[in-house]
């Protein structure tokens, strides 16, 4: 490193520049990252690389200062690292590792496509379910047990049934449900769709003045994973349990596709006092039992109870 020092020593001598500026290119070569850099390339620097590298060692050098300061940077989210580029010294951004795990965060947050869901689903994850002391029944411990299961036990291009859950309003049914889909999105970047079934009935609905009522339904139909939240809640005109629900749960039974519930009925009440009831007041038990059997092919059966957790505090 002598001979480098001296090099540098003599520019410094024989630059006719400002005494704060030359100050400040002392600073830049004693910086020791700038050291590391022209020590590591000693032999590739020439006199005059050295020379004209000098403004891009100090935009390195400056650049890393206000990062330092937490100040604004030419390049919010990049680091500046020194480089040799055909045989001349150069400086390249690249991300930060804040920046990198920003990135992922957003990425896993758009494999969790939600419609009209809330947005407590997209910090939901199984480390904060309700399952502690105070809040955990043996329901909610066998529903977050089974879905761990799930989230463990999935491989995407193998069939493996989902979860119908059951239970009453505010339980956690649909935390649960949110939860799953982050890990799968997180563990193994598997897309999730999550979907407010009576919300999406009426956009289905609506759709059809626009005639775009297939596309909407392809979406949904043909996600690799799919959640339809609050099954239920709304009476179903017999359009919408044969012609959106009917052909969503066949073309998931055929292709066999992992399939997430929930609802405030049990699978016998949902068949029963719902599905075999058309907004029209109409019994159709027949379409009603085709329905649940694509549901219990698609999904198992699980319980949740316990206090309102949306009424806690």
């Amino acid at each position: 490193m002598q001979s480098l020092n001296k090099t540098l020593q003599e520019m410094m001598r024989g630059q006719n520049i400002a005494g704060a500026l030359q100050k400040t290119m002392q600073q830049v070569y004693q910086d020791k990252d700038v050291q590391e850099f022209l020590t590591s390339n000693r032999d590739r620097l020439t006199k005059d690389a050295l020379k004209r590298g000098s403004s891009k060692l100090y935009e390195f050098f400056h650049e890393k200062q206000l990062i330092a300061r937490g100040a604004a940077s030419v390049a919010p989210g990049y680091s500046p690292q020194l480089i040799m580029n055909a045989g001349q010294i150069d400086v390249t951004y690249v991300p930060t590792k804040q920046l990198i795990e920003k990135q992922h965060r957003q990425h896993i947050q758009q494999l969790v496509k939600s419609i009209n869901m809330p947005k407590f689903i997209r910090n939901a994850s199984f480390e904060n379910f309700y399952a502690d002391e105070e809040t955990g029944t043996s329901t909610r411990v066998a529903a977050i047990s089974a879905a761990m299961d799930f989230t463990d036990n999935f491989q995407a291009g193998h069939f493996q049934p989902g979860l119908y859950l059951y239970g009453n309003f505010g339980v956690g049914k649909t935390y649960l449900l949110g939860a799953i889909a982050n890990e799968l999105a997180k563990g193994q970047g598997i897309a999730t769709t999550m979907v407010h079934f009576p919300s999406f009935a009426v956009e289905m609905r609506n759709s059809i003045k626009d005639n775009n009522t297939g596309q909407k339904l392809d979406a949904v139909k043909k996600a690799p994973i799919l959640m339809l939240d609050d099954i239920g809640a709304d009476a179903m005109s017999t359009w919408v349990r044969d012609d959106i629900l009917g052909v969503i749960l066949e073309y998931r039974m055929q292709e066999e596709l992992p399939t997430f519930f929930s609802s405030n009925f049990s699978m016998d009440e949902l068949e029963h006092n719902h599905l075999a009831i058309n907004s029209q007041g109409d019994n159709e038990p027949l379409k009603a039992a085709r329905i649940m059997e694509r549901i219990k092919f698609l999904s198992r059966e699980l319980p949740m109870t316990g206090k309102n957790l949306r009424a806690k505090g």
